[in-house]
């Protein structure tokens, strides 16, 4: 499977289950020429911007210790983007969520 495919499923994957907590998806894989984010929800009158990131083994760690500094910036940068894009005046969250070659999810707000 590519990798492309691969994140693909992943981003299916985190989506439902945040359907199934309550959430109503805004944009999925919502992409300018500078930015990319891979799935804004709205729960609450909240915006949550949610970077997916899929690991097949955690030898190297899972996805959560894939966000550097230099992807947190990007993940702002994309969030700010968005927002003023949109004309969102609300509250809003940034999160990753990890998931793993078994499916399982695991959310952290940054």
């Amino acid at each position: 499977m590519s990798t492309t495919k691969t994140g693909r499923n992943a981003e299916s994957l985190v989506a439902e289950k945040l359907k199934n907590q309550g959430h109503k998806i805004i944009e999925l894989n919502w992409r300018t020429r500078w930015c990319e984010i891979d799935i804004v929800s709205k729960y609450k009158d909240i915006i949550y911007f949610t970077e997916v990131k899929f690991r097949s083994s955690d030898i190297w760690g899972d996805g959560l210790s894939y966000i550097t500094k230099t992807k947190l910036k990007q993940i702002n940068f994309a969030a700010d983007f968005w927002i003023s894009n949109k004309n969102w005046l609300g509250d809003c969250v940034l999160q990753v969520a990890s998931v793993s070659a078994i499916d399982e999810i695991t959310f952290v707000e940054l």
